[in-house]
Formats: C-alpha cells, sequence, structure tokens
C-alpha cells in the first residue's frame, strides 16, 4: 500500500469508528512532505527510534516515548531505524470534544507545544493496559456494544489522566520558557486566522509585540524560523492536504478554501513555498 492511500485508510478508518487504533507496527510510512493531520494522533515508540519534524522542527523519538500529536499542526515523517516498532491511536476531533466534557482538567494546550513525553517503563506498561482494553472495546461493532462510545471515553480519560500526572514535572519545566509560550501561542492563532491573514504583523498585533521583537522570540523558539516561514509553511500544508484529501476540487476551489480570493496569488504563494507549482503537486 502506498504511503497516500495508507494515510487515507486512517482517515477513513477514524471518520467512521471515531478511533483507529493499530498495534505494535513494524516500520514507519515515509510522507517526504508536509501534512496536516485533521485529528489527534498518539503514537507509542516500543523500540527503535523515528525522526520527523514537528511545526518545522526536528523531532526524534525513541523508547518509551509518547508522542501526541493535536490537529492543526505541521508534520513530516522522515525515516525510522530497521527495528522501530510502534503503537498508534488516532482519536476523531468530534470524540475528543466529548472527552473535554468527560476529563476536567482541561490543559491540553500544553500538548500543542510539548508533544513528547517520556515514560519509564512502569509508567509505559501501565499506559498500554489501557490500551488494551480500548482495542477490544474499539474491535465491538456499536450496534453490538450499545455503550461503546461511553467506553472509550472512559478508557482515554483513565489515559489522559495517568499521562497528565506522569509529565507534571516536565510541564512545569516548560512553562518557565517565555518564548517557547509565546510560539505556542503564535501556532494556535494561525491555525485559527490563517484564512483570514498570513501577515507577520497581524499575529504580532494579536500577542500586543512588535513585528521584531516577535520575530526574534519566533526565531528563538524554533531555531532560526521566521513567522514569515512559518506560517507560509502552514498554509502551504494545509493546501496539500486539501489536494490530497479532495483530489476531485479544481485548484481554484483549493485556493478559496486556504484564504486566497485571487487563484493566481495562490499559485504564486504555493510556488514560493514548495517550490513547485500547485497544478505539479496535483498530478503527482
Amino acid at each position: 500500500m502506498s504511503p497516500q492511500n495508507a494515510y487515507e485508510e486512517v482517515i477513513r478508518n477514524v471518520e467512521q469508528t471515531g478511533l483507529y487504533l493499530s498495534r505494535e507496527v513494524h516500520g514507519l510510512t515515509v510522507m517526504n512532505h508536509d501534512m496536516v493531520f485533521p485529528h489527534i494522533a498518539l503514537c507509542y515508540c516500543h523500540q527503535g527510534t523515528a525522526r520527523v519534524t514537528y511545526d518545522m522542527r526536528e523531532m526524534t523519538q525513541s523508547k518509551n516515548q509518547l508522542s501526541i500529536i493535536m490537529p492543526g499542526h505541521v508534520l513530516r515523517q522522515l525515516e525510522c531505524s530497521d527495528d522501530f516498532v510502534f503503537t498508534r491511536i488516532v482519536i476523531s476531533s468530534e470524540l475528543f470534544t466529548d472527552l473535554r466534557a468527560v476529563v476536567f482538567s482541561h490543559d491540553y494546550e500544553k500538548f500543542h507545544l510539548r508533544p513528547l513525553c517520556q515514560l519509564t517503563d512502569e509508567q509505559a506498561r501501565r499506559l498500554l493496559m489501557v490500551v488494551d482494553l480500548l482495542e477490544v472495546i474499539v474491535a465491538h461493532d456499536p450496534r453490538d456494544l450499545k455503550l461503546r462510545e461511553q467506553l472509550m471515553l472512559s478508557q482515554l480519560a483513565i489515559g489522559y489522566e495517568f499521562l497528565n500526572y506522569y509529565r507534571r514535572e516536565m510541564d512545569q519545566q516548560w512553562q518557565n520558557n517565555r518564548s517557547l509560550d509565546t510560539f505556542n501561542r503564535f501556532c494556535e492563532l494561525v491555525v485559527a486566522h490563517y484564512k483570514e491573514s498570513r501577515e507577520v504583523q497581524f499575529y504580532a498585533r494579536k500577542l500586543k509585540l512588535s513585528p521584531k521583537y516577535f520575530s526574534q522570540v519566533i526565531r528563538s523558539a524554533t531555531n532560526g524560523i521566521s513567522p514569515g516561514q512559518w506560517i507560509e509553511q502552514y498554509v502551504a500544508a494545509q493546501a496539500k492536504r486539501l489536494i490530497q484529501t479532495y483530489p476531485n476540487a479544481t485548484l481554484k476551489e483549493i485556493a478559496y478554501e486556504v484564504g486566497f480570493n485571487e487563484p493566481t496569488s495562490f499559485y504564486r504563494y504555493f510556488k514560493h513555498a514548495t517550490g513547485m507549482t500547485a497544478k505539479k503537486f496535483k498530478e503527482s
């Protein structure tokens, strides 16, 4: 199965059932382009390593690390070791909304900036026990298991509270880093307003910072990536996702969907961001 077909299968599955779970998968499906995942993805590494970029910052996942990728972030899967084995859970955005209603510690924003969590052997074992039962629940047809969604939510809530407890020391350390906090808020603003504005000044005003200082803070948090580059890559990733998800849509329709009133402006923007035309990307 091609990487694109595998991606589409996961999307279809999670949208039909609310939750997709795959246990101890060997190897990573490398996708050499940016993508913006529309749901929440959790990936636990049993062994080996995998290298990705997350919001254009390189990140390596290794044994006993759990990554939590929230919707709206730019992800690129680069490579993995030959012995890489992982378990993945994808939660639909609708089911996650329901989870927020039953879990009272509403501090999910920390996962936007800090997607990786290092676990001990015992912590990993306990979380995988939760996954074991979750796998049994998901395997049932909703028509046979009437309380299927409520049972899934209860297991997800248990797993979340365990994880929240295991991360507490790391979260405390990150709270003291102001530049990373500003970058986190910038990411959230781009996700919410990229169709409205792609101008750096717009986001600097939202954060009540001068454009110059804002640029310095973002470059500091991203190892040199400017706010303009980050916005550009995010918009391009969203456009790529739409082109791949809706192959019958015209490029003009895609342009309007990502906030361009003039398709020609979108075509120039896409080529500047990706190095190739939108037409060539669609054909490939």
